[in-house]
């Protein structure tokens, strides 16, 4: 499986795992000049903006480490494009889902508001 391969699968994989904990999708793949956002949703009246990791082992670090603070950055700035544009005052919030496919088996994280502190 090469990174674009492991990337789409882990990608439906993440729209899967958040439907079922109960979010509603808003976007996939959200893109506006430069940025791009992988997932929206909604979820309790909160606009989450999801960026999805996915690896296929760990020998370079678990996924979630490869958002850097310009992703993270990136990430903000499409959010305010984003709710500018559909005209949303709403809560949001940013998560990381990290997926890990090794070994036939398939791991999935949801790390929650991954950039408070």
């Amino acid at each position: 499986m090469n990174n674009t391969q492991a990337g789409a699968s882990g990608e439906k994989t993440a729209v899967d795992f958040i439907i079922k904990k109960g979010y509603t999708i808003l976007e996939t793949n959200w893109r506006t000049a430069k940025l791009e956002v992988d997932i929206i949703a909604n979820h309790k009246n909160t606009i989450i903006f999801i960026e999805v990791k996915t690896r296929t082992g760990i020998a370079y670090g678990f996924p979630e480490k490869a958002v850097s603070a310009a992703k993270k950055k990136n990430l903000i700035n499409a959010a305010a494009v984003y709710l500018e544009e559909k005209n949303l005052d709403a809560e949001i919030r940013f998560d990381i889902i990290s997926i890990v496919l090794m070994n036939g088996k398939t791991e999935v994280y949801h790390i929650e508001d991954a950039f408070a502190g």
